[in-house]
């Protein structure tokens, strides 16, 4: 196909599928080989790009600020997990619960990145959307989950204000409660855990996560604490001690109890 844009859209759908086929041996978005579908060259140099509940919708980015949105496979990643999460948990977008469904999108958009490129925790680089800002952009990504809070610091798009603990906890009614915000929490709190249990995050730490959004314990209005009782629960059930307390003391050092 002569479009970049199109060879781009296709490539990231399809290594996402592939991702949650070969590691988490799901089968499409709603486990029931749903058809992975995408309209490009959405509106006129949109900004972004989401999940609409039925496929995947890509904007080109104004060129100033932002590249077009096909460019980065996590950001592909992430919009389609929402999907998932809306299949499986339906987490309500809002406050904690929404920033979960966030964050679960981030833990999995960087998860596929990182099973495309066959990177380590050691050697992923964490960001979410590090090909999408231009260079007149003072940042490296959208996110980071290694260090919430760094991604950016511009004249235009502002601060990244993503707290990584607790303790900067933003209440706020905008963002629905902060969803974009406070997510940063749970995101650290994932990437410590991989980090401590090493090798290839996806083998341990995401099945841990991805099971964890299955579980029924976790319910629509899933609070930051509820989830994290559960990962520390389905990782000794999955994997044993050592797991176990690799998730507890990721989440206690963000400041929450699991």
């Amino acid at each position: 196909m002569a479009d970049v844009t199109v060879n781009e859209a296709y490539d990231g759908l399809g290594a996402t599928f592939a991702f949650y086929a070969a590691v988490l041996g799901r089968d499409s978005i709603d486990d029931e080989g749903m058809s992975l579908l995408a309209t490009v060259h959405y509106g006129d140099h949109y900004d972004n790009a989401f999940w609409n509940g039925r496929q995947m919708v890509f904007g080109d980015g104004d060129g100033e600020l932002f590249h077009r949105f096909t460019v980065s496979l996590d950001i592909i990643g992430h919009e389609l997990t929402h999907g998932v999460t809306e299949d499986e948990a339906a987490l309500m977008y809002v406050n904690q619960s929404g920033a979960l469904n966030e964050s679960v999108s981030d833990v999995f958009g960087s998860l596929v990145k990182q099973y495309a490129r066959g990177e380590t925790a050691e050697q992923a680089d964490w960001l979410i959307g590090d090909e999408l800002l231009t260079d007149a952009v003072q940042g490296v990504a959208l996110r980071s989950l290694k260090a919430p809070g760094t991604a950016y610091d511009d004249p235009v798009l502002g601060d990244d204000i993503q707290p990584a603990h607790m303790d900067g906890y933003v209440r706020t009614t905008s963002d629905n409660g902060g969803v974009h915000i406070n997510s940063g929490i749970p995101n650290r709190a994932f990437y410590l855990a991989a980090s401590a249990l090493g090798g290839h995050a996806w083998d341990r730490a995401g099945r841990i996560w991805y099971e964890s959004l299955r579980a029924p314990q976790v319910r629509p209005n899933a609070t930051f604490r509820s989830f994290a009782a559960v990962t520390v629960r389905q990782a000794g059930v999955l994997f044993g001690a050592e797991e176990r307390q690799a998730v507890s003391e990721a989440w206690r050092e963000v400041g929450v109890a699991g």
